[in-house]
């Protein structure tokens, strides 16, 4: 599925919250197997994207329709997508707000990035059809003091 929402939660343990609304065929996969691969593309995948969170893997068979390469996960039963820059592996963290919400909260277990480009330009929604590109890089490595936090 194209996912709409998510945000970074804590970094350790890694815990990702996101939307899965309860009317998607992702849905009940996800809560029965507790498990699920974020896979970040990038531009180059924009319309094979949007083609995606259009049509229902309970119609089609989305790696066939989009030709898109599956990779076997370390810790998942659910594949990674190769052509994506990165693929999270996730297990359910906490299941509490799925009934309410449709919110899921979920640690990273595996991840996989590319080594190139270091920089890559990846396609985040923002809503309506509408897609942002990551941005131009801000370094302060040399402000930054890990001892302070």
């Amino acid at each position: 599925m194209t996912m709409g929402w998510h945000t970074v939660m804590e970094f350790t343990p890694s815990l990702i919250g996101c939307v899965i609304a309860s009317g998607n065929h992702s849905f009940e996969l996800v809560r029965r197997s507790r498990e699920c691969v974020i896979n970040i593309p990038t531009t180059v995948l924009t319309d094979k994207v949007v083609g995606i969170g259009n049509i229902s893997g309970a119609v089609v068979d989305k790696f066939e329709k989009f030709d898109l390469t599956s990779a076997p996960a370390q810790h998942m039963k659910a594949p990674l997508i190769a052509d994506c820059f990165a693929n999270l592996e996730c297990k359910l963290a906490d299941g509490r707000l799925i009934d309410k919400y449709d919110f899921f909260v979920f640690e990273v277990v595996k991840a996989h990035v590319a080594r190139r480009p270091k920089y890559p330009e990846t396609l985040h929604y923002t809503g309506d059809g509408v897609f942002m590109v990551s941005g131009k890089i801000i370094s302060r490595r040399a402000q930054f003091k890990p001892e302070m936090l």
